[in-house]
């Protein structure tokens, strides 16, 4: 069974910074790609960045040129640096993993392993 579980979420006021990891209990050879979905309640989970395992990232347009992901392949962890936060940006913040080569179309359903959820609150 494989596991996710992120890290480092948090409250910060807008302006701020946090840092994301997802630790995998796999290889990241295993998988083709990893995002980092947000959800707010009653709302779709949405994705915000994607990796692949060609180095391809994919960014939502609310967060692009304040969010970065990352993959460290040695230590299996795919990051999302987040800054400029803005109180947009609460929610639930979930990885995800996929082995679909469309996953870059950032189709929820393609994305079949989940971790359990971090939780960023930024206050104005």
């Amino acid at each position: 069974q494989v596991e996710l579980v992120e890290s480092g979420g948090g409250s910060v006021q807008s302006g701020g910074s946090l840092r994301l990891s997802c630790a995998a209990s796999r290889p990241t050879y295993h998988y083709h790609s990893e995002a980092w979905f947000r959800q707010i309640p009653g709302k779709e989970r949405e994705a915000v960045a994607y990796i692949d395992s060609n180095g391809l990232t994919i960014y939502d347009d609310s967060v692009k040129g304040r969010f970065a992901i990352s993959r460290d392949n040695a230590q299996n962890i795919v990051s999302l640096q987040m800054n400029s936060l803005k109180p947009e940006d609460t929610g639930m913040y979930y990885c995800a993993q996929s082995q679909s080569p469309w996953a870059k179309t950032l189709v929820v359903q393609l994305f079949d392993v989940w971790g359990q959820g971090t939780q960023v609150t930024v206050s104005s």
